[in-house]
């Protein structure tokens, strides 16, 4: 597992991911905390399933971006951030704006895929 010595000399595609990834995590501890502390039944129940993916894919995201940039890799992790945003944010979105979660299983199709080919890059390098 090779990594930058600092992510400063990555390039900006690998910088991006990881800062999406970091402000996915920070997102998710603001909906996990409005999840816990405003939001009540159903809503609540989808505030936490939106924290929950958006944290563990952020982190992913911040993590597996550090690594020397392959371009399966980089494709894999930019079809995970629009995978987790879409999923992450049709839930959130469903309860501040009263939308319907239409885009939840197109994103969480989307993460799959993703980790499918993160599967991929690893066996192949």
């Amino acid at each position: 597992m090779t990594h930058y010595p600092s992510l400063h000399s990555a390039p900006l595609a690998t910088r991006l991911l990881a800062a999406a990834g970091a402000l996915l995590a920070a997102a998710s501890v603001a909906m996990a905390a409005y999840a816990a502390h405003a939001a009540q039944g159903v809503d609540a129940s989808r505030m936490h399933n939106a924290a929950l993916f958006a944290f563990g894919h952020g982190i992913a995201l911040a993590t597996l971006a550090a690594r020397r940039p392959r371009a399966l890799r980089t494709f894999a992790l930019s079809t995970l951030l629009l995978g987790t945003l879409l999923f992450s944010g049709s839930l959130a979105l469903a309860v501040f704006a009263g939308t319907r979660t239409t885009l939840a299983p197109i994103g969480g199709m989307a993460m799959i895929v993703s980790w499918l080919l993160i599967a991929i890059d690893a066996l192949r390098h």
